[in-house]
């Protein structure tokens, strides 16, 4: 089995930083994804950001690309997402998640339903 662990959510004024980071304990497939997602109050689970375990291309979803930057380490079994310039509408429960067998070298945030494996969530909230 595996177990995801995120860390690094805190409260931050609009224009901050965050730093987000997912490990995962157990066996996990150098071909697995490993995705960011969120939830506001009031609003649907979205997909942010995606990436192979194992490095490679990676999706943004619109409204946090050219801000977010998701990256990876194998050895560590270890995803961060480094969050820029952040603003209140990013204000959110943040979770990672994993697919054990994408079937392919690209991560789609959009194949929700291929994300088995969740975290617990870090709180993140953005507020001057």
């Amino acid at each position: 089995q595996v177990q995801l662990m995120e860390s690094g959510g805190d409260s931050v004024r609009p224009g901050g930083s965050l730093r987000l980071s997912c490990t995962a304990s157990g066996y996990l497939y150098s071909t697995a994804c490993v995705a960011w997602f969120r939830q506001a109050p009031g609003k649907e689970r979205e997909g942010i950001a995606a990436i192979p375990i194992d490095g490679g291309s990676t999706e943004y979803a619109p409204s946090v690309k050219g801000r977010f930057t998701i990256s990876q380490d194998i050895v560590k079994k270890t995803v961060w997402l480094q969050m820029n310039s952040l603003e209140p509408e990013d204000t959110a429960m943040y979770y990672c998640a994993a697919d054990p067998n994408p079937g392919g070298s690209y991560c789609y945030i959009r194949s929700e339903t291929r994300y088995t494996f969740w975290g617990q969530g870090t709180q993140v909230t953005v507020s001057s």
